[in-house]
């Protein structure tokens, strides 16, 4: 009877420590995307620009086969044109995937192409854009989490 409860308990931190690596995995990655849309809150604003909020998510996110993708991005208001805010964040570019400068119009942000990604904010009138930057994280727990595939 010792035996088939010490296996049992095996059998339980098994199988725990299986769930807590499998959700860890998902962790990590999203923690990766908020370090992105977190970087890009820490960027300087232009003059007549305001910061409405910042969002991130981690998966397949564009294109076809397997692999991870992490962005993040923030909504911005601003007087400033496209054209004024875009040269103002290509100071800041480390590659063509970092602080690209859209029109927002709606909650949705547009360059997702598996599900979705929404900013919480109505946006009414004009002025509004979106920053947005990809990047990547850990390549072990990039291989490992299920959404990538």
């Amino acid at each position: 009877m010792r035996k088939s409860k010490i296996g049992k308990i095996i059998g339980i931190a098994f199988a725990l420590l299986l769930v807590c690596g499998i959700v860890s995995i998902s962790l990590v990655n999203n923690y990766s995307a908020v370090k992105i849309s977190k970087e890009l809150r820490e960027l300087p604003l232009p003059e007549g620009t305001e910061l409405i909020e910042s969002v991130s998510k981690a998966g397949k996110l564009v294109g076809n086969g397997n692999g991870m993708q992490f962005l993040g991005a923030m909504l911005i208001k601003s007087t400033l044109s496209i054209e004024e805010l875009d040269n103002y964040y290509a100071d800041y570019r480390k590659n063509d995937w970092d602080c690209i400068v859209e029109k927002q119009e709606g909650k949705t942000i547009d360059v997702i192409e598996h599900g979705t990604l929404e900013f919480s904010e109505e946006i009414q009138g004009s002025g509004y854009y979106v920053v947005y930057s990809w990047g990547s994280g850990i390549k072990l727990f990039e291989e490992l989490d299920i959404r990538g595939h």
